[in-house]
């Protein structure tokens, strides 16, 4: 495996099954204390592809161990060789890129060519733009006295723990490792049950060129993997994004130990959109929000559309007209514009909603595009993109997150009213605004209650960004030089008396 490890694999079956009932620590492949593995489905035809190693305990311990010598060495290198080294890491996966992205296809079903090239790609940008910040890490002087030279530095928090979603796996993981390795701590991975190759494979590559230890991976469940790291008393910061309440696990697990801990959780993100807004710009705005390419698997996606009454008919009709062009199928086909759901559990929370809002009185559920008949499709875990009108405001579809291909579309004749409607969520991570009226643009940005607004568009996470919410969508941010700073180093004053 040694010999050709540099070689990209664009068969990710065969990769997958290379890596499998493996663990990486100390910058090795390792199989799992317990020798235990658990099926990973191709989520498009659930075949069985692979095993994922199975941690338990007994590899978060050996792992933060590990890390924890690691990281000592790793912080007295000066941060901008750090920062080098990071971005030959990002060099080497840049050469297989394309075999990453076969990765994330295969474990998550998104498509290959609307998704799966794109995370890829955010993914080594991340680790560059962070590699470049290496020089950032300053601290700062105080004019305290003449007599006394006041300073802060910037120093490692140690061993960091990251515990990584199934949607974007590459691209968050990137968001938590680049910066807290190029701060000088070590990381612990635990990735996701859905997705833990591709983020393994990534790990594995970038070993290549850093100090052995100083990035760990491990794959397990939540309770016997993500809760011992996230409780191990060794690790110093947790960095979590995942649901609200495995959120409150974690945070739990990290008070217990008054460590600092970043949590990135779910979403119901609004898109309201005003009687002066550009209609075509804003549905095709829409197109992207929702994320349905994703299968509105994503906590930022707008799933809750506020459309002026006078809009709201003809912005239905033109979405759903653009929303029906996407093709449904396999996700390996260049063709396709939209996989499948994650996980057999995924989809029936999905089912769920959608019969919920079905059984509304008054309510339309407008179904767009067409699950794929391809005989070997006939098992993949396909659903229609539903955008819902007429469901009350209180509806379960409209207040809470479902993670899938569901948008609801209400209407409104007030702007105070939108901007109520908007902030009357438990949630608070991002929410947009489209408007040609600037006046109104600037009042609803500050008043609406989320931690990434935007107006007239709707990008994605992505380095340089700082991004990160509010209420129950967590705490900390993430992508950017400020977060790298406040979330993965602490500051130290040192007083000097010169008389």
């Amino acid at each position: 495996m040694a010999a050709n490890l540099l070689i990209p694999n664009l068969d990710p079956r065969a990769l997958a099954r290379e890596l499998s009932n493996k663990h990486l620590i100390g910058g090795r492949l390792v199989a799992p204390a317990s020798g235990k593995g658990f099926d990973v489905r191709h989520p498009a035809t659930m075949e069985v592809f692979a095993q994922a190693a199975e941690g338990d305990a007994s590899d978060v311990d050996a792992a933060v161990k590990v890390a924890a010598t690691a990281q000592k060495d790793w912080a007295k290198l000066p941060a901008r060789q750090r920062g080098r080294m990071l971005a030959e890491a990002a060099r080497l996966l840049e050469a297989h890129k394309e075999e990453l992205a076969q990765l994330v296809c295969l474990e998550t079903g998104k498509a290959i060519r609307t998704e799966c090239r794109g995370e890829a790609a955010i993914h080594i940008d991340t680790y560059l733009f962070f590699a470049g910040l290496a020089s950032e890490l300053k601290g700062e002087t105080i004019p305290y006295s003449p007599d006394v030279l006041a300073m802060t530095v910037r120093e490692p928090l140690g061993v960091v723990a990251a515990i990584i979603p199934w949607n974007v796996p590459m691209g968050l993981m990137a968001l938590k490792v680049a910066p807290a390795l190029v701060a000088g701590n070590a990381v612990v991975v635990k990735s996701a049950e859905e997705a833990p190759f591709c983020t393994l494979r990534a790990c594995q590559i970038m070993n290549q060129v850093l100090p052995p230890g100083v990035f760990n991976i491990l794959s397990g469940m939540g309770p016997e993997c993500g809760g011992p790291l996230a409780a191990h008393p060794l690790v110093k910061k947790v960095t979590f994004t995942g649901s609200v309440a495995a959120g409150k696990s974690v945070a739990l697990a990290a008070a217990k130990k008054l460590i600092p801990v970043t949590l990135e959780l779910g979403g119901k993100s609004p898109m309201i959109v005003l009687e002066d807004a550009d209609l075509d710009r804003a549905v095709e705005g829409a197109v992207v929000s929702m994320r349905f390419t994703r299968q509105g698997q994503s906590c930022s996606a707008a799933s809750r559309m506020l459309v002026h009454t006078s809009l709201h008919d003809e912005f239905v009709k033109r979405l759903k007209a653009k929303v029906d062009q996407f093709v449904m199928g396999d996700p390996f086909d260049e063709a396709t514009d939209i996989g499948s759901i994650v996980s057999p559990g995924q989809y029936e929370t999905v089912q769920k909603y959608l019969k919920i809002g079905d059984a509304t009185p008054g309510a339309v559920g407008h179904r767009c595009s067409q699950v794929p008949t391809a005989p070997h499709l006939k098992n993949g875990l396909f659903v229609q993109p539903v955008l819902f009108t007429g469901l009350p405001r209180d509806s379960a579809v409209v207040c809470e997150e479902i993670f899938g291909p569901v948008t609801t579309i209400l209407p409104f004749d007030d702007f105070d009213d939108a901007i109520d409607m908007a902030n009357s969520t438990e949630y608070g991570l991002a929410a947009t605004i489209w408007t040609n009226d600037l006046k109104r643009a600037l009042t609803g940005m500050q008043r609406l209650e989320a931690g990434f607004v935007q107006v007239n568009q709707n990008l994605i996470v992505q380095a340089q960004l700082s991004y990160g919410g509010i209420k129950a969508s967590g705490m900390g941010r993430e992508a950017s030089l400020e977060s790298m700073i406040e979330h993965f180093t602490h500051s130290k004053t040192i007083l000097v008396n010169l008389k």
